[in-house]
């Protein structure tokens, strides 16, 4: 009776353990099948992301810059400019990496960065003017 009874959970633990396998295998590669889409998706959504970064915020940013650079490099004499610093003033000299401005109807004269020309303006000289008393 004892190795019936033994004979019997044998059968049944290997039955058991086969199936066992079997869904496990079935579980493993469903698991890798599932994985292998996670990270497809996952690799997505970070180029998604990129190009975003990208569109609001380099890609603007570059082309902010570009004007800058090209409002300097077309910088002339007799420009009316203002500067980082919130001076107005005409440009009476350039050199390659300075400017110099005449501010006021004193013509006094500074020499600043060429770096620092914030805008070039179309305001007229009347800010220049000497106030009236």
């Amino acid at each position: 009776m004892t190795m019936n009874l033994l004979s019997a959970l044998a059968e049944t633990s290997g039955e058991i353990a086969t199936s066992t396998a079997a869904t496990t295998d079935a579980a493993a590669s469903t698991a890798q099948v599932s994985a292998t889409g996670g990270i497809i998706e996952m690799v997505i959504m970070v180029v998604v992301m990129i190009a975003l970064l990208y569109f609001l915020m380099i890609r603007p940013q570059r082309k902010k810059d570009k004007a800058v650079k090209n409002m300097l490099a077309a910088l002339k004499k007799g420009d009316r400019i203002c500067t980082i610093g919130g001076l107005y003033g005409t440009i009476s000299a350039l050199s390659e990496d300075t400017v110099t401005i005449t501010l006021g109807a004193q013509q006094n004269t500074v020499v600043i960065a060429r770096w620092a020309v914030r805008s070039v303006e179309d305001a007229p000289l009347e800010n220049d003017a000497e106030p009236e008393i």
